[in-house]
């Protein structure tokens, strides 16, 4: 606040008329309103990008629950912390379940003829990746038994999944 005389108009005498004006000085409370408005800007650019994220990884979810439902197989994925398979390039997707045929791209195969996918997708790419997604419960040899067919057919690329817990 600035205290000051009045302006005097030139004409008056100056008897003992002195009086007193305030004025307020509001440019540091606009610099404090400035301030505030670039946190919220910042902030609300920070929530939104973790909402995307977070919706993001809900339709992930989504679309992996939708994809066992087509499939008719619930399969109970061990926990592992490992990087992302690369979804760029050709995959195949087996679904190994506790008890029945292996499931290949939401397609029951029975147990004879995974061979001849497996070579039939080495014919078409030759870099295709083969990802099990095999039972917890599912015994270990059966496993390295359609790892070791997929090898056999030239399929080199192999990954295991797990729920990513």
């Amino acid at each position: 606040m600035a205290l000051g005389k009045l302006p005097s108009s030139g004409d008056e005498e100056e008897e003992g008329n002195d009086g007193i004006f305030a004025e307020i000085n509001i440019t540091p409370l606009t610099d404090v309103f400035l301030v505030m408005v670039v946190i919220f800007m910042v902030t609300a650019l920070a929530e939104v990008e973790q909402t995307r994220k977070e919706q993001k990884q809900t339709k992930d979810e989504t679309a992996q629950a939708e994809s066992e439902k087509k499939s008719g197989l619930k399969v109970n994925l061990p926990s592992g912390k490992a990087q992302d398979i690369d979804s760029s390039k050709a995959s195949l997707v087996l679904t190994i379940p506790t008890q029945g045929d292996v499931d290949i791209g939401g397609h029951t195969i029975p147990d004879a003829q995974i061979d001849q996918v497996f070579v039939e997708s080495y014919k078409r790419d030759k870099n295709t990746q083969v990802i099990l997604k095999a039972d917890k419960s599912v015994a270990h040899g059966k496993v390295v038994n359609i790892m070791e067919r997929a090898k056999n057919a030239g399929l080199t690329r192999l990954a295991i999944g797990t729920s990513g817990g």
